[in-house]
């Protein structure tokens, strides 16, 4: 059966979801490493992500083509004012979604990992919804 632009959609927008992934994690980790470390080098990205030296090189040479992070050879890497902001968004887009896994009672261990996949799935509209029900949940 042929797929019709209404039921192709969401499959465009997983995709367009998957493309995004790797950048969102990225600049997510940046700021959490410089948070906790003051400077991110790169083999602080290969040690957190468990991949070699050379796919985190990769990755973060293509991130600063995409004007998410700068560095120089040898240098620590940084966020670019565009990389902070989408490593803010990141950042509340996960607690939200954090916390609605914990609300309805899901361990936190588990949150934590459901948390990472369903981060940058989850649409604006669902993740408003999700901090609804996560507020009323604290007041009641």
């Amino acid at each position: 059966m042929a797929k019709t632009a209404s039921n192709s959609r969401p499959h465009q927008r997983t995709r367009r979801d998957h493309s995004t992934e790797t950048a969102e994690d990225y600049v997510e980790a940046v700021a959490e490493i410089i948070a906790e470390r003051d400077c991110c080098r790169l083999v602080d990205l290969a040690e957190y992500f468990a991949v070699s030296h050379v796919t985190a090189n990769r990755i973060v040479a293509r991130l600063q083509k995409e004007g998410l992070l700068s560095t120089e050879p040898y240098q620590p890497i940084e966020l670019t004012a565009k990389g902070k902001r989408l490593a803010v968004r990141c950042r509340q887009r996960h607690e939200i979604v954090y916390r609605f896994l914990l609300s309805i009672g899901i361990d936190k261990q588990t949150a934590a990992i459901d948390a990472e996949g369903i981060e940058h799935h989850v649409s604006p509209k669902t993740l408003r919804r999700f901090e609804e029900l996560v507020d009323q949940a604290k007041h009641a």
